[in-house]
């Protein structure tokens, strides 16, 4: 099983085998960590984004991490909070899924999540701890070969979430 930790860190700057980009629909870049990652990896980010079409809800697509110290990028849209009762909890999960079936199924063994849809989606961050971390643990169960998840987040609250949940 793998290694699942939480940190609080700048994710454009771990070293890992993909670090997962919360992206828009269009995988043109944004605001938030998708900015951060697109100014920290380069314009060759954007060029190979372009030839993917976009990405909907819940999809994940790879991209190479250019200048980034992580080899790839997995790039995820996440739902728009709208009051939970929109099936924003699948799409999310479903993100954490997709991701990871992705990073095994190119062999990939270390991953790094941001905490997908809580800034400019407005998903409330404790019930996005909640399913991000449940999601993670049930794709583990059929993708073994990961062996180390973390979970980087932005904020001191968002990092104490995240411990919370992965100490249950």
């Amino acid at each position: 099983m793998a290694t699942l930790t939480a940190i609080r860190d700048d994710i454009t700057t771990l070293a890992v085998d993909a670090i997962v980009n919360a992206a828009n629909e269009t995988l043109l870049g944004g605001a938030g960590v998708d900015g951060a990652i697109h100014a920290a990896a380069g314009r060759g980010l954007v060029e190979e984004c372009r030839e993917l079409g976009g990405c909907e809800p819940g999809e994940a697509k790879m991209t190479g991490g250019y200048r980034l110290p992580a080899t790839h990028v997995i790039h995820t849209v996440g739902p728009f909070w709208r009051g939970g009762g929109h099936g924003e909890e699948e799409v999310l999960a479903t993100c954490y899924r997709n991701s990871i079936a992705l990073a095994a199924g190119h062999g990939l063994s270390t991953l790094a999540f941001p905490c997908i849809a809580t800034g400019t989606y407005g998903y409330p961050q404790d019930y996005a701890a909640d399913v991000a971390v449940q999601a993670v643990k049930g794709a583990l169960e059929e993708y073994p070969s990961l062996q180390e998840i973390t979970f980087c987040c932005y904020s001191e609250y968002d990092l104490e979430l995240y411990e919370e949940r992965l100490a249950r």
